[in-house]
């Protein structure tokens, strides 16, 4: 298999982790298309130079939270509400209309939350160890721990204020 050929492999492996990533960033469909290339370009540039020493899909994380942090920053937009996208949450079959409404009001709040906490916290969510929160994130093991607690503390205080 010749080097495009695993790309594309590992891009189709890998597009649910980069998608959550550009609809927690972005505000639109254009915007979430625009980032989703931006980020794909960004692997492809740097996709020789892996060389395995973490996982295919924390290195994915690292770029595409660095790439987002960037093409925010570049084009100086100012990071407002995302609407949640159903497909994102992967509702179970039996679904459950309270578990669903807790769901998305944590999803409102963490939209709040600057770019860094909500990369920290998205990877979090995704089951993420804090060695491969830090090793994505480029933060020391402790740093993620206490950023992490407080981010925590921050979205229950919100959620509490709002009920």
């Amino acid at each position: 298999m010749d080097i495009k050929d695993r790309f594309v492999q590992v891009i189709k492996e890998n597009e649910g982790l980069i998608f959550k990533i550009t609809t927690l960033y972005t505000n639109n469909t254009e915007e979430r298309s625009d980032l989703y290339q931006e980020i794909v370009y960004q692997l492809w540039k740097s996709f020789s130079s892996f060389r395995g020493q973490s996982k295919i899909s924390t290195w994915i994380y690292r770029v595409a939270l660095n790439t987002s942090i960037y093409f925010l920053k570049k084009d100086k937009r100012k990071v407002t509400t995302v609407p949640i996208n159903m497909e994102m949450l992967n509702p179970a079959d039996d679904f459950d209309e309270e578990e669903e409404k807790r769901i998305k009001m944590l999803y409102e709040h963490i939209r709040l939350l600057n770019l860094l906490e909500k990369g920290i916290i998205l990877l979090y969510l995704e089951g993420k160890s804090y060695q491969e929160i830090a090793h994505i994130t480029g933060l020391s093991q402790t740093n993620v721990g206490t950023r992490l607690s407080r981010i925590k503390e921050k979205l229950k205080s919100q959620i509490h204020k709002n009920k």
